[in-house]
């Protein structure tokens, strides 16, 4: 739908961002939208303006805006006791960490908490080094794992990285970019060359024994990058042949964003010795995870302190999360909707010239805008332009790609076939406008 109403000032809200807050807070959009509302998939801006949140505050609203069962577990526990510090234990706090152990694959049991992904991502590769006595960590090209010196300096992105690399000893594999391959070869034929590929890097780049392998199921960030089915069994081996601890960074792609799954990685049939995540693991409250094999986790000495690490409040929330998504089916509802989507998107790709490739899994489907589908120009211009037709129909996206050309979409895990038809109406016009 259009909005109704039209700003004829900048609002308030803007104004004061722009004057007080550091410029590298950037925002989207020419004119920027100040969110006042938000009640399941929608959110009004301060002028009165409804949308479509297709982006969930990069892919962290999960379950809806103002979920009432979300709600009602945060402010019962907001009423009870909102903060105790990690020095003393708290029954949501132990009863998250004893459900994660329940869902996450293979033997992940012991839990570290946090409040965000950058903290739960800092966590895993301390502890790959305490429990190696290695220090060199494989990360890859156009991954993106937070805004500490650590994981600013695995970040594979030079638009991210606001000074050079302040840790030393992590180095970039190529990532599986199947559309972009570095290798300029083409799958199957190419043997999975950037699986193959880590070999090299790790004889070449390090000591020749690793701390870690940390990699994202699928490259946030990146653009939605979907490596090739047989890469992280590739990958997981030849770490672990070098001594390396498997890392799964799922700060994106976690809590059934990727269809019927729990995490990206079950869909790649390996077994990570970590599991970090964040975002959507709470609705929007801020919390950060990570869960390791006892014998990873045994080996972190104290002692350590995450101040709002385990917070009653944030743990309550993800609790709620968990059960809303097992009592309402949604990693099914996920994988049913998201296939929809991209039944959609391709759809749009046979009709505009501009997409150069769809990809993605579930509810995380990302659309790759090209000059020229020969070249594969990136087109970042050509997102913008798309930005403000769907918002001027009342739809909110993302994007991403090392190029920003990406549309990136992240619909709520309850979003409807009604809600991808809004979506898909909206990006029509946006190519149409290009």
């Amino acid at each position: 739908m259009i909005p109704t109403t039209e700003k004829t000032t900048v609002s308030e809200a803007v104004r004061k961002h722009k004057e007080f807050l550091f410029p590298a807070v950037a925002t989207y959009y020419q004119e920027p939208v100040a969110l006042v509302k938000g009640e399941g998939e929608y959110v009004w801006d301060d002028a009165g303006n409804k949308y479509l949140d297709c982006f969930g505050g990069v892919l962290t609203v999960s379950v809806g805006h103002a979920n009432p069962t979300i709600n009602a577990a945060i402010v019962g526990q907001v009423n009870k006791i909102q903060h105790t510090s990690a020095l003393y234990t708290n029954e949501n706090q132990s009863n998250l960490a004893e459900k994660l152990a329940e869902i996450t694959p293979g033997n992940l049991k012991k839990s570290f908490f946090t409040s965000s992904g950058t903290e739960a991502n800092d966590t895993a590769q301390m502890a790959a080094k305490l429990a190696t006595g290695r220090h060199e960590v494989v990360v890859l090209r156009h991954s993106y794992s937070g805004r500490s010196a650590t994981a600013l300096s695995a970040v594979g992105h030079s638009t991210w990285r606001q000074l050079p690399a302040q840790v030393a000893g992590i180095v970039h594999a190529p990532a599986p970019y199947c559309y972009r391959c570095p290798f300029k070869l083409e799958y199957p034929s190419c043997g999975v060359a950037c699986a193959q590929d880590i070999e090299e890097l790790i004889n070449t780049t390090t000591t020749g024994e690793i701390a870690a392998f940390m990699a994202e199921p699928i490259l946030g960030v990146g653009g939605f990058i979907v490596p090739p089915p047989e890469y992280f069994s590739i990958a997981y081996e030849i770490a672990r042949q070098h001594g390396g601890i498997c890392i799964a960074d799922e700060v994106q792609t976690g809590w059934g964003r990727t269809g019927d799954k729990w995490f990206g990685i079950e869909h790649w049939n390996v077994e990570p010795d970590i599991i970090t995540s964040a975002k959507g693991m709470a609705n929007g409250i801020p919390i950060g995870w990570t869960i390791a094999t006892p014998e990873v986790a045994d080996l972190f000495p104290g002692l350590t302190f995450a101040t709002f690490g385990g917070n009653p409040v944030s743990t309550a929330a993800a609790l709620a999360v968990i059960k809303l998504i097992e009592d309402e089916d949604l990693r099914s509802n996920c994988k049913t909707v998201g296939d929809y989507l991209r039944e959609k998107l391709e759809e749009l790709k046979e009709k505009y010239q501009t997409i150069g490739d769809v990809r993605g899994m579930g509810l995380m489907q990302g659309i790759e805008l090209v000059k020229n589908r020969e070249t594969k120009e990136p087109a970042p211009e050509a997102v913008l332009k798309v930005f403000e037709e769907t918002k001027r129909r009342g739809v909110l996206i993302g994007k991403g790609g090392l190029y920003g050309n990406v549309i990136r979409t992240g619909m709520m895990l309850n979003s409807t076939k009604d809600n991808v038809e809004e979506l898909v109406a909206a990006l029509d016009k946006g190519f149409e406008s290009i």
